[in-house]
């Protein structure tokens, strides 16, 4: 897959509409690239837009623009008394896509499901470690190593998953995206032919769209699934223009190139509400925005450096400059729009004399540390550039030198997922199954180690929390021991918070169908386009 020029990718998204006129061709001006096709191996929003969201389908999925889970592969299900075994019963008559590059000799079996997940955790797997230094983080994130005791095929329609304890958000949890199930008969053929790494660049799955091609950094091209067991998209062709730069995606919206952008800049939003032409869809966004300290590196292995550092950040300002009109100040790692939200927790004092005196008394005046400045927009980070640059003047008012670096998206993810990662990682996370255990289990629990947990941070206490609120089955006392995690996390300030930010996403009017998604994500099944 070679790289594309700016030019060359904007001629060719242009020839494609052209050519296309006639047909149900939908266009969405996407913020950057996938780091794969493959959503077990990553994280990110924008990967999994591009992946599991249009290719494939998971056992339980969230039924559109909630949180509710609802019936995905299996059509149905039992959970045992003791809350240890759960048992899929499979939709029958599922199909895999047929494409160019494979054409499946059957419908989904359990035989598929079962592979999906032995590759996560079976390392004598044939796909255990075929993505070179990409692992299957999200699995291990989600503790789901220590929580499953075994996947089993009961016969070709029934899956059986039996776990060592029992795990509140476990339905929830296999909605999420890493859950995707893949074609076991398309990953042999690929191991026989010696080409595994086509997993991740070719997917094939049973979703609503089928993958046709991708250039790199520049476009993704998808055709409608006509075997979809949810019937045949109203879109005929899906395209991803990948347009990392803000101004330009809503350029190509207001010229017709695209029917729909990512995250536009704030000061573009009173523009775009007042285009007739465009409908822009506002939402409260389940995400939070934040710097991760790498608690296991001078000098911010110390607390009391990290609370001194965190008064030091004037997040009034960031407000101002990088959220107008679209943010609100974080203090916890959860959004107070879900539950177990301890609204009790006192943020973080702005105060740079205080900061001052407290990093001169730990020892740690006129350091120098490096500060990650996230390259692309987000839903929980519009502008990481402007943030990076106000948080490194307020450290240099505490005598702290702050270099700004970073990378490409893709390295980016990759690096800073790097327990050895050196200083301050700008990040942030939009909730994937609308329960507080997707915030505390990957980014702040002990699992998170080496993925989701930029802090690398493990505390026993608090992970015995969040271990014991995973196992209560009753919401009201989940919420109360999730509260008494935060006061730990507020404590011992592994992060950062800075803001929740609602999330705005502008589209053209000729759209229908389009239902913004709680959890963040962008989704083109029910979606057409009116004439």
């Amino acid at each position: 897959m070679k790289r594309m020029s700016v030019l060359f990718a904007a001629s060719a998204l242009a020839l494609t509409l052209g050519s296309a006129a006639s047909a149900k061709t939908f266009v969405y001006c996407s913020e950057g690239s996938p780091e794969g096709f493959d959503p077990g191996l990553y994280t990110a929003g924008t990967t999994f837009d591009a992946s599991s969201k249009t290719v494939y389908n998971r056992l339980v999925e969230f039924k559109k623009g909630s949180t509710e889970v609802v019936p995905g592969l299996a059509e149905k299900w039992e959970i045992s008394e003791d809350g240890l075994t759960y048992t899929f019963h499979l939709r029958k008559g599922a199909k895999f896509q047929t494409t160019e590059f494979f054409t499946p000799t059957r419908d989904l079996t359990a035989d598929d499901v079962i592979f999906t997940f032995d590759r996560q955790f079976n390392k004598s797997n044939p796909f255990a470690a075929y993505a070179g230094d990409a692992t299957y983080g999200y699995y291990s994130d989600m503790a789901l190593p220590t929580l499953v005791k075994a996947w089993e095929k009961v016969d070709d329609s029934t899956v059986k998953l039996t776990l060592n304890e029992p795990n509140a958000p476990m339905l929830a949890t296999l909605a999420m995206d890493f859950a995707s199930v893949m074609s076991k008969e398309y990953a042999d053929k690929l191991i026989a032919d010696g080409t595994p790494e086509k997993l991740n660049q070719q997917p094939l799955g049973t979703g609503p769209f089928a993958f046709v091609a991708y250039q790199q950094d520049a476009v993704i091209r998808y055709k409608s699934n006509p075997d979809y067991w949810g019937g045949k998209q109203a879109i005929d062709d899906l395209i991803f223009a990948i347009t990392p730069d803000a101004s330009v995606r809503i350029q190509r919206l207001k010229a017709g190139e695209c029917h729909m952008a990512a995250y536009p800049n704030p000061a573009d939003i009173p523009g775009l509400k007042g285009d007739a032409s465009l409908n822009v869809m506002e939402q409260s966004g389940l995400n939070v925005g934040y710097l991760a300290y790498n608690t296991t590196q001078p000098p911010f292995d110390k607390p009391e450096v990290r609370r001194a550092m965190n008064m030091a950040i004037n997040k009034d300002a960031i407000l101002e400059a990088v959220y107008p009109g679209i943010g609100q100040i974080a203090k916890n790692p959860i959004p107070p729009t879900l539950w177990g939200y301890n609204n009790a927790v006192e943020d973080d004092k702005y105060d740079p004399e205080a900061a001052k005196a407290a990093l001169e008394k730990a020892g740690v005046a006129n350091a120098s540390v490096k500060l990650w400045a996230m390259p692309v927009a987000r839903p929980y980070n519009p502008n990481g550039r402007r943030m990076a640059e106000l948080v490194q003047a307020d450290f240099a008012k505490v005598g702290i030198n702050a270099e700004i670096i970073s990378y490409d998206w893709t390295q980016y993810l990759k690096l800073a997922g790097d327990p050895k990662h050196e200083g301050i990682v700008m990040a942030g996370w939009t909730g994937d199954n609308g329960d507080p255990d997707n915030f505390f289990t990957p980014l702040l629990g002990c699992n998170g180690v080496g993925s989701g947990n930029k802090a690398v941070w493990c505390n026993k206490d608090f992970d015995a929390l969040i271990q014991k609120a995973s196992r209560t089955p009753d919401q009201a006392e989940r919420a109360k021991i999730y509260e008494e995690a935060q006061v730990i996390f507020k404590k011992e300030a592994p992060w950062a918070t800075i803001a929740h930010s609602t999330v705005v996403l502008p589209v053209s009017k000729k759209v229908t169908g389009y239902a913004m998604d709680p959890l963040g994500s962008h989704r083109f099944d029910g979606v057409d386009i009116s004439e």
